[in-house]
């Protein structure tokens, strides 16, 4: 996604709800004692939102990216993917849009042992991701190094769909799901932070549903 792209019925609410503070309620949660963040509700299914545009990949043409501020910048192809330790993670997600969903199970890379792979280096503070869309979005580093953050490959056991993200999405459940990029292909370290797409249209830098960072200046 770009900031050429066609606007969708999608991108043209959410900018409108960043304009108008929808879904704030004002109220700071900690997730220690809190499992639902304000202004959240729970779903049982998975809704799928996305920009308009389903990215298809085959697994013999996909590649992940990772360069920038580390010591070793790597391509990997899908077989070298699956050669690095895979991981089981169970967590939450909940989307900046209201809906959270409980107990989702995960299977791939930890973002840990991708760390291991390529050490960023000391100056590194954050981390720029791309998808095969275009999408960007920005995460502080501490913040991809997670101990729940995985690059998934499977959901519930089975390869992860195209329209949640397959065959590859980061998930970093303790910040809002527009931060967890789906069809991830690039990830650059970088010194100094930068916006990605929804950052730059009135999203939060951070997105933390405990303290309700939903929108800029939040």
């Amino acid at each position: 996604m770009t900031d050429e792209t066609p606007e969708t019925k999608l991108t043209v609410s959410k900018r409108r709800w960043a304009e108008q503070g929808k879904f704030l309620t004002g109220r700071i949660a900690r997730p220690e004692t809190d499992r639902l963040p304000p202004g959240q509700h729970l779903v049982k299914n998975w809704p799928v939102l996305d920009l308009g545009q389903q990215p298809r990949i085959q697994t013999a043409a996909w590649a992940l990216e990772i360069v920038g501020a580390v010591e070793n910048p790597v391509k990997l192809d899908w077989d070298a993917f699956h050669r690095l330790p895979q991981t089981d993670k169970l967590s939450d997600i909940h989307c900046v849009t209201s809906w959270s969903r409980y107990d989702n199970r995960w299977q791939g890379v930890s973002t840990h042992d991708l760390l291991d792979l390529v050490m960023p280096r000391p100056e590194a503070g954050f981390v720029m991701l791309t998808s095969y869309d275009g999408y960007t979005t920005n995460l502080p580093l501490e913040d991809f190094a997670s101990g729940e953050g995985i690059l998934a490959t499977a959901w519930e056991g089975t390869p992860l769909t195209r329209d949640h993200g397959g065959p590859m999405r980061l998930v970093i459940p303790h910040l809002y799901f527009w931060k967890s990029a789906k069809w991830l292909r690039r990830i650059e370290f970088l010194v100094g932070d930068q916006a990605g797409f929804w950052e730059r249209n009135g999203y939060h830098m951070l997105g933390d549903p405990w303290r309700e960072q939903r929108y800029s200046g939040d």
